[in-house]
């Protein structure tokens, strides 16, 4: 069941991608012929305004028509040296406008990550956390390093901030060593009623594929931590700051990617994106509905983020290269000709297969282990 719930996830952050070009078209003047919940064979359908909405058999995200999208393949039939389109279609307005039609599903995505944060704040939550009273992981693992070892810290102190930001819980720490891990930290401890502050260099472990304090929490030591609901002003700016947060850890991991680390256990591909998804979906509403409502939209947040930054990237197929020859467009003043629109998405179409390829081969690799 758990797989259902991770697919129906998936689906709705595609649904809400989607809607992101239909609010954009219809705001810049392009006809929408068809918008589309689920994929496949239509089962109902209504039309207003000229746009068929419809409801598809596949509950699997969905889809937004343009008018004029197939006008690139008719000038390519026809080898046109440009595309020659109508005024509300896709290819007929301003590339700028198209370049923000393409830009309005990623930033959809963002959008929903603002708004699941916002509510989250808004009705307050449940989490469980170690205590921030460490060990060091040198004297706990064999062979293991402790950076905050060497750089004095001790077995038994306890974590109070980072660079004069209070710690609360353990999992505060690594959420910030992830942010800030590429630089020294001044860490303040307790130890034996004194606050002693010490400079810490977090070393970066390809093994784990991120930076580490080498600091262990006490199992004994998880308890709930509760935070109460905020009012309205203060849970908005709590969505931004939280999206914020998430957009930063995202750019930075994958800057990780290039530092040398086994991407084969580290990339995650739709199966087990989708796996950990619904898992964390049914584990939450085991433990009551706000738990579940609260854990999903976390983890809703964190992949339509990625969505939003994978979107973006100037590759064929994706919405950064629509957006960047749109740009381009409106630079040179000249239109694209089909043909080098044609070749440029067959290589894209080759590095996305590829990709695809790859993250499968990953999540194949992590359930055979």
């Amino acid at each position: 069941m758990f797989v259902v719930w991770g697919i129906l996830g998936l689906s709705f952050l595609v649904f809400f991608h989607e809607l992101g070009h239909f609010v954009a078209a219809h705001l810049f003047g392009v006809k929408v012929e068809a918008f589309s919940v689920g994929m496949g064979p239509v089962l109902l359908h209504h039309t207003h305004k000229g746009t068929d909405y419809r409801l598809s058999l596949i509950p699997i995200g969905g889809y937004c028509a343009m008018k004029g999208e197939q006008d690139y393949q008719r000038a390519l039939d026809s080898d046109s040296p440009f595309i020659e389109a109508e005024l509300d279609s896709f290819y007929g307005v301003h590339p700028i406008k198209r370049a923000l039609i393409g830009f309005a599903g990623p930033f959809f995505n963002l959008l929903f990550a603002f708004l699941a944060f916002t509510v989250i704040a808004l009705t307050g939550y449940t989490y469980y956390s170690a205590g921030t009273t460490v060990s060091m992981a040198d004297e706990v693992f064999e062979n293991g390093f402790s950076a905050a070892h060497e750089a004095g810290l001790m077995s038994g102190d306890t974590i109070r901030a980072l660079d004069g930001n209070e710690i609360e819980a353990f999992n505060d720490i690594g959420t910030y060593v992830s942010l800030h891990g590429d630089k020294p930290i001044v860490i303040t401890v307790e130890r034996d009623g004194k606050l002693l502050d010490f400079n810490v260099t977090p070393y970066f472990s390809k093994e784990d594929a991120a930076y580490l304090l080498g600091v262990v929490a006490d199992s004994n030591s998880v308890v709930a931590h509760t935070v109460k609901g905020k009012n309205i002003f203060s849970a908005i700016a709590e969505g931004l700051r939280r999206t914020g947060t998430f957009l930063t850890v995202t750019v930075k991991s994958v800057a990780i990617l290039f530092k040398g680390i086994d991407l084969t256990s580290t990339v995650s591909g739709p199966v087990r994106i989708t796996t950990m998804l619904g898992s964390a979906v049914s584990e939450g509403f085991s433990e009551g509905v706000q738990t579940g409502i609260v854990s999903t939209l976390e983890w809703l947040s964190l992949i339509s983020v990625s969505l939003f930054f994978t979107n973006l990237l100037p590759i064929p197929v994706l919405d950064g290269a629509l957006i960047l020859f749109a740009l381009l467009e409106c630079v040179t003043r000249r239109k694209m000709p089909p043909k080098v629109l044609y070749y440029i998405q067959i290589v894209g179409i080759v590095i996305i297969g590829m990709l695809f390829a790859f993250v499968l081969f990953c999540d194949i690799k992590s359930f055979i282990h």
